[in-house]
């Protein structure tokens, strides 16, 4: 069943708040064999390349102490979020900042018992974390709003709404948020050129709402990445990257 609401403009909008409780089941599923290839080996992991763990099904960013890096650290906001929904929360989760400080460190305690008792934590709590990237994807619009050109703010605020009109399309604002970020971030930038869902949002050509916006708003992520590889420092190496990228992309045209 399709639950819809009234946006703006008297469009119709699905809205990540009105997704039916198999629906946001099936998100939380897709996201996660999105970042974690549906495994529980994957929700904790830290990727080559970079200076940080990643965890859970949205791969929450977890920085050491001592680092700052250019992107929005989130698993601090995960575990608040989770404290304030009542969860017993493990004791490794509860550190100020990730107690691994390296990818060796990491990788030695990978089957050690406090890396165990946190996976086994995680693959039990996916509907919490779910819940979780819904309300940062309900959080991103006034922020991209807030952030974007104004002569471009309604077609944005429109574009949104007309992706937010299926099913798919609202998985597709709600992964790519917890994928990219909002994109509001001056700091998220090269040569400053963002790739967040104000981005791509931005990005996309005048299309109908419905169907045609989720393949519209997939098209336009995928430019809006491909943009970022072409702007990325050399030393990431990020064109490993945008194979993967685009796959995830392409998803967000096909129903959930």
């Amino acid at each position: 069943m399709l639950i819809s609401t009234l946006a703006p403009g008297g469009q119709i909008s699905q809205g990540p708040d009105r997704l039916s409780p198999n629906q946001k089941a099936a998100v939380g599923r897709k996201i996660w064999q999105n970042e974690c290839a549906g495994s529980v080996a994957g929700l904790t992991t830290w990727n080559a390349g970079e200076e940080f763990p990643s965890l859970g099904i949205g791969h929450f960013i977890w920085y050491p102490a001592g680092f700052r890096g250019r992107f929005s650290e989130s698993w601090p906001h995960f575990v608040d979020f989770a404290r304030k929904q009542g969860a017993l929360i493990p004791l490794v989760a509860r550190e100020l900042h990730s107690p691994w400080n390296s990818k060796a460190e990491f990788q030695k305690d990978f089957k050690g018992a406090r890396m165990c008792e946190l996976r086994k934590w995680l693959s039990e709590s996916v509907p919490l974390q779910t819940d979780f990237i819904i309300a940062r994807s309900r959080e991103a619009l006034p922020k991209i709003l807030a952030a974007a050109p104004a002569s471009e703010k309604m077609r944005i605020e429109a574009n949104y709404y007309k992706v937010s009109s299926t099913p798919h399309g609202t998985y597709a604002l709600i992964d790519y948020v917890n994928f990219k970020g909002d994109g509001s971030q001056v700091a998220e930038r090269y040569q400053g050129y963002g790739w967040g869902l104000l981005q791509a949002l931005g990005g996309m050509k005048d299309v109908a709402s419905g169907h045609a916006a989720a393949v519209e708003f997939s098209a336009s992520a995928k430019r809006v990445l491909s943009r970022r590889v072409a702007n990325s420092p050399s030393a990431r190496g990020e064109s490993r990257w945008i194979d993967g990228w685009h796959h995830r992309c392409e998803t967000y045209a096909k129903p959930i």
